[in-house]
């Protein structure tokens, strides 16, 4: 994050949080049901309840205006050089490190780290993983008004969790994000910001939400672009933090404005890869939509290296399309919420990226289980995600190698 949207949040955040309002009900649909083992188990965090309704697109529009992100302050050139040879990077899908999983890691007696089981030491093989942080990290704030879940997780464990799983890069901008309202917001920030953990898609003002993330990566130069199209009242406004929002779609004037700005701008830093991370379509589905595949085909023809997708809960497709990659949905990470029906949302990959010389040269998917915490998978599970996979990736012709329990797509 940079500097100054980090001390512009902060200091906003404070003061905002008593003013969080939203309508009654999630007009877009998205929050997720509770575990399936019941009420979480720890009390100082409160449980949640109930069935949202489910439409496709937010319906309501905040109050405040929208501005157009901010320019970039002018700098001296840098010096060129050539990207590194060979570095991978891990893209998961929505990580919840909160609700009922307080009382289990955030117990003194247990270490944080064994969220990850025999998954931690490939995480830690690779150059840095990139996520989506579905919940904020915090023991203050207030909820924000008629939501039906709230997420959030007691930073004390988490963080040491994610920095057990090599997380370099979380995602802020969904629907989760402000469960607490601005100053559990501005806590989030803080406490990756103090763990070297960069992250964007949140901001005081609207153009600081829209702020790209840079970052270097085992010599990678990484550019990254954050939004949601999910819950608009989570929008930041010209008065109080919140995510950078969008819809997603391609024909809408003010998502060609703030997502094709911001891409721009990240452009400009001259990233060795650009990666858009975007919040985006229903839960529980297991295919994008056609509009969705037209959005991401947009974002790569706008300059997106690589569209890291989340939050179906569930992996969707690959896609490589022109000069890019869409990672329609890279599914879960980690998370409490129990098996939705038949949809296997328990099973998912990471999708380890290889890059050669700055280009994306092969993508390995290893396949995890979910349950509390997060394992490799075994036998029967991965058969499972193998299957579902090349089955959901069908429509986009897209071509996988089996490599022992995983599967490897050359690019």
């Amino acid at each position: 994050m940079s500097r100054t949207r980090r001390a512009v949040l902060a200091a906003v955040g404070a003061a905002a949080v008593g003013g969080c309002s939203g309508p009654g009900g999630d007009p877009d649909g998205s929050d997720e049901p509770g575990s399936g083992t019941g009420a979480p188990t720890d009390t100082s965090l409160p449980t949640d309840s109930g069935t949202p309704a489910a439409t496709d697109e937010p319906t309501a529009t905040p109050t405040a205006t929208d501005e157009p992100p901010e320019s970039p302050t002018p700098t001296d050139e840098p010096t060129a050089r050539p990207p590194p040879e060979a570095v991978t990077l891990g893209f998961a899908g929505d990580t919840m490190v909160g609700r009922s999983l307080n009382g289990i890691y955030g117990d003194e007696d247990t270490d944080p780290a064994s969220i990850w089981g025999d998954l931690r030491p490939r995480l830690q093989s690779l150059d840095g993983v990139c996520c989506n942080l579905e919940c904020c990290l915090s023991e203050r704030g207030e909820r924000f008004p008629d939501r039906a879940y709230y997420f959030r997780g007691d930073p004390e464990w988490a963080v040491p969790a994610l920095s057990a799983g090599n997380v370099r890069y979380a995602s802020l901008a969904n629907n989760h994000a402000m469960d607490f309202g601005a100053v559990a917001l501005t806590d989030t920030v803080d406490a990756l910001d103090e763990a070297g953990i960069h992250n964007a898609g949140t901001g005081a003002s609207p153009s600081a939400a829209w702020t790209p993330e840079t970052f270097t990566v085992a010599g990678l130069d990484v550019a990254v672009v954050s939004f949601s199209d999910e819950y608009e009242f989570y929008a930041a406004t010209d008065d109080r933090p919140g995510i950078a929002w969008a819809r997603s779609d391609p024909d809408n004037e003010r998502t060609q404005r703030l997502v094709g700005g911001a891409i721009d701008r990240a452009k400009e830093t001259d990233p060795d890869l650009l990666v858009v991370s975007v919040h985006w379509g229903e839960n529980w589905i297991e295919r994008p939509s056609d509009r969705l595949v037209s959005f991401g085909h947009w974002l790569v023809d706008r300059g997106a290296d690589l569209v890291h997708g989340h939050s179906a809960h569930c992996v969707q497709g690959v896609e490589q399309y022109g000069d890019g990659v869409v990672l329609h949905d890279t599914g879960d990470l980690v998370d409490d919420f129990g098996i939705k029906d038949d949809l296997g949302n328990d099973k998912s990959y990471l999708f380890e990226v290889s890059l050669a010389d700055g280009e994306p040269e092969s993508i390995r998917l290893t396949p995890i289980h979910i349950d509390d915490g997060a394992r490799l998978a075994d036998e029967a599970e991965a058969a499972w995600l193998r299957e579902t996979m090349r089955d959901r990736s069908s429509p986009f012709e897209t071509t996988y190698e089996r490599d022992g329990k995983g599967l490897v797509v050359d690019l």
